[in-house]
């Protein structure tokens, strides 16, 4: 089992950075592939990025793309999503999950509900 535990939100103005960090718990860290999503008032968790176990591989969804990067620690147990270049729209409560489920080829987990472990989420608000 793993637990998880998110830090780095806050209140940046847009075009500013944030960088929020995952401290997991457990030995087996480096088996799950981690993920971040988010979710803004009224609308559904959305997928933003994921990396696999070693760190050589990450997905980000197009929104984010060029903007959001994903890094792990595995020696510190750690899961990073730098973000640079914000925007208004990127306000959201961001979540850190992780799950067994490996990448394999072009395959990578965005779905949430194949994610098993949740964080409780940090909230990130871009102003204009």
């Amino acid at each position: 089992q793993v637990q998880l535990a998110e830090s780095g939100g806050g209140l940046v103005q847009a075009g500013g950075s944030l960088r929020l960090s995952c401290a997991a718990s457990g030995r087996t860290f480096s088996r799950y592939t981690m993920g971040w999503f988010r979710q803004a008032p009224g609308k559904e968790r959305e997928f933003v990025a994921s990396i696999s176990w070693t760190g050589i591989s990450a997905y980000s969804a197009d929104s984010v793309k060029g903007r959001f990067t994903i890094s792990r620690d595995n020696g510190k147990n750690t899961a990073l999503l730098q973000m640079n270049s914000l925007r208004p729209e990127d306000t959201a409560v961001y979540y850190c999950a992780a799950t067994r489920l490996s990448y394999s080829g072009s395959y990578s987990p965005v779905n949430l509900l194949e994610y098993d472990y949740w964080g409780q989420g940090t909230q990130v608000t871009v102003s204009s």
